[in-house]
């Protein structure tokens, strides 16, 4: 009977037990611990994974709790870097650029949900594929964006003393994706989190027990888009520089695997996805100083294909491992996570 909830905000609670808030209380302690421990690579790569963590967050709202998929999610990533980018240029300090940037992305988000309510499966992909495709084709010819050629990222000044620029950077990207943990977390919790389940679950359901589908459907390309916005002014200035090239339509792909990889509809799973995969990434970008596998990769290619073709086989591993996640574990590593907790609490039975 302890375990059962006698209050709905206990449901709201951040922290369950005592256990639950002393790990993470550890977890934070590790991650502002770090930049004094590890080398600046390492921070990098750290980084790259928390901004990834923050598009996966807004994408699994939409796409996990949701239930409305979008295939062209880099192109909201752009224009928040882009957002960020120019109010930089004019002086506007970061804070209020992050802020601006999230809020143009999330009503883009909105224009696209508006004509994307009354499609839904194939037809909703492709709408957002379009839009994705659109953003980086009209950046692409506007001078005053950098055109083709991209534009340089200024420098902001965190303003904290005695830390290296790379250190300060990692604060404010680490600071800002458990925030964004947290208020995705609270936002399922609310009536807003259950009605975006309930579209998912059945959207004819979800309006007979008076739930206003346009508008939740709207609430919710307007908050993932939000999200990635945040994620592309933090992507802007890991970068430094950013061109249109950098948003493909890969891009997308490879945030939706994100989502699939970790587990729909989990923010647990978000986590676990983006940091797996994009370790998965940096690996694979080497594929061929991999001992033994290297040298095994490079003959096939040239016996079958061409030896450039080996640049594409992180993408095939990519596709082989997401093949088995759906095929065997649905959930994703999210899955594996609750498969191996309940193995250990009924260990050794």
């Amino acid at each position: 009977m302890r375990n059962l909830k006698t209050d709905y905000f206990e449901d709201l609670q951040l922290f369950k037990d005592g256990l639950q808030l002393f790990w993470s209380a550890v977890l934070l302690l590790l991650l502002f611990a770090l930049p004094f421990f590890v080398k600046t690579y390492y921070l990098t790569i750290i980084n790259l994974m928390a901004v990834n963590v923050v598009v996966a967050l807004g994408l699994n709202l939409l796409v996990g709790n949701t239930g409305q998929i979008s295939l062209g999610h880099a192109g909201f990533v752009a224009i928040g870097a882009y957002t960020t980018v120019l109010l930089l240029k004019a002086g506007v300090p970061f804070i209020f650029a992050l802020t601006a940037s999230g809020l143009v992305t999330g009503l883009f988000g909105v224009l696209l949900g508006i004509p994307s309510l009354k499609l839904e499966g194939p037809y909703l992909a492709i709408a957002t594929l379009a839009f994705g495709l659109a953003v980086t084709t009209v950046i692409g010819r506007m001078d005053f964006l950098g055109g083709r050629m991209g534009m340089n990222v200024p420098k902001i000044s965190l303003g904290w003393t005695g830390l290296k620029y790379d250190q300060s950077l990692y604060y404010v990207i680490i600071i800002i994706t458990i925030l964004a943990v947290i208020a995705t977390r609270n936002l399922l919790k609310s009536r807003i989190g259950r009605a975006f389940q309930a579209i998912r679950d059945s959207d004819i359901a979800a309006s007979a027990i008076g739930i206003n589908l346009t508008k939740y459907k709207l609430y919710s390309f307007g908050i993932s888009a939000f999200f990635a916005g945040i994620a592309g002014s933090l992507w802007a200035l890991y970068l430094g520089f950013i061109n249109p090239t950098l948003f493909s339509f890969i891009l997308s792909i490879n945030f939706l695997v994100i989502i699939v990889l970790g587990g729909l509809g989990s923010i647990t799973g978000s986590v676990m996805g983006a940091i797996v995969l994009t370790y998965l990434n940096l690996q694979l970008e080497d594929v061929v100083e991999i001992p033994i596998l290297g040298d095994a990769l490079l003959r096939f290619s040239e016996l079958f294909m061409t030896a450039t073709g080996v640049s594409n086989v992180s993408w095939f591993l990519t596709g082989f491992i997401l093949i088995l996640v759906v095929l065997f574990e649905p959930l994703g590593l999210y899955g594996l996570w609750l498969r191996t907790k309940i193995y250990w609490k009924r260990w050794p039975f």
